[in-house]
């Protein structure tokens, strides 16, 4: 085993034992939903920096794979909506977090009337060897894990995601970007590594191991302010900005000329006709402001017609546009 896996593990297998509520900031707020109750515990074991559950992947009963299972919060809210046994697998390495989970989970069953603990398979597995046959998942979700990998085993991890998901499924992730030049000190120092810092990775280096991996769809659903490393505190001689993203990867087949990725790009049509039609099956009704992937985008953009607006990416995307 990698040295800085091992790192990891043991820094876990602690925050299991002892919850640790500064080991990781969510930055999305946890879910309110009917009836939906959520033990202290877990929330002192929310170890993520963001979320994995939106209601719009959830639909229609889906069997959703968890890696990573922290407090099992997660495992709950997505068990929230398919309330089938085994509907929800969750997967991690790490002994001592399986075990928190499943009394937390069970925390969750006598104060939750709708939920029961075997909706829930807890399996213990590696995130690089997936204990998961093929193509029998619809959503796989991690939250602030893979940015622990290194590179080979970041794109191994990927390429598990990509071989249990059924076709047009999901591959939701929140984990830590950084967009600035990492030192390699940092880089490689274990402990921070495992700590869901030095291992950020650029966002469109990010991006591209997701479309290396298959994937034709990429959605960036939310991206914020996550943490500083900063020179007090840190071997660094500037502040080291690192944010937290919202990623959606759709395993959609690979368009001829390139994934379609969605960083909230916008076109509007502001023309004297009453739509605009690319004759590449994109149609711009007048004043509509119609969601665009970045290819989309900068071929609009590239016909130089000075009616159609495309604005900067918000890199907040909800859905629908042009593919």
């Amino acid at each position: 085993m990698e040295t800085y896996l091992k790192t990891a593990r043991d820094i876990y297998r602690d925050a299991a034992l002892n919850p640790n509520v500064g080991l990781c900031c969510t930055t999305t707020p946890v879910w309110e939903l009917p009836d939906l109750k959520i033990p202290k515990k877990m929330l002192e074991m929310n170890y993520g920096c963001g979320s994995t559950v939106h209601p719009r992947d959830l639909s229609n009963d889906p069997t959703t794979l968890y890696v990573g299972v922290g407090g099992g919060m997660e495992l709950l809210q997505f068990a929230y909506f398919s309330r089938k046994k085994g509907a929800v697998i969750g997967i991690d390495v790490v002994d001592a977090m399986l075990q928190a989970s499943a009394e937390n989970l069970k925390s969750a069953e006598a104060v939750n009337a709708w939920f029961q603990s075997d909706f829930i398979d807890l399996r213990k597995g590696s995130a690089m060897k997936l204990p998961v046959a093929n193509e029998t998942v619809d959503v796989a979700a991690q939250n602030c894990l893979f940015n622990i990998f290194s590179e080979e085993d970041l794109r191994q991890a990927l390429q598990e995601m990509y071989r249990v998901l059924k076709p047009h499924g999901r591959l939701v992730l929140s984990d830590p970007v950084c967009d600035q030049m990492m030192p390699e000190h940092l880089r490689n120092d274990e402990r921070l590594r495992a700590l869901c810092l030095s291992g950020a990775l650029p966002l469109k280096e990010y991006v591209r191991m997701l479309t290396e991996a298959g994937f034709g769809t990429i959605e960036i659903r939310a991206r914020r302010p996550y943490r500083i490393l900063s020179p007090n505190l840190y071997d660094t001689d500037e502040n080291i900005i690192i944010e937290s993203v919202e990623v959606c990867a759709i395993k959609d087949q690979m368009p001829n000329d390139g994934p379609c990725v969605f960083t909230g790009k916008a076109a509007i049509y502001f023309g004297d006709e009453e739509f605009f039609d690319d004759r590449k099956g994109h149609v711009l009704m007048q004043n509509q402001p119609l969601a665009v992937c970045d290819k989309t985008a900068n071929a609009l953009a590239g016909l130089g017609n000075p009616d159609i607006y495309i604005s900067d990416s918000t890199y907040h995307y909800d859905g629908g546009g042009c593919c």
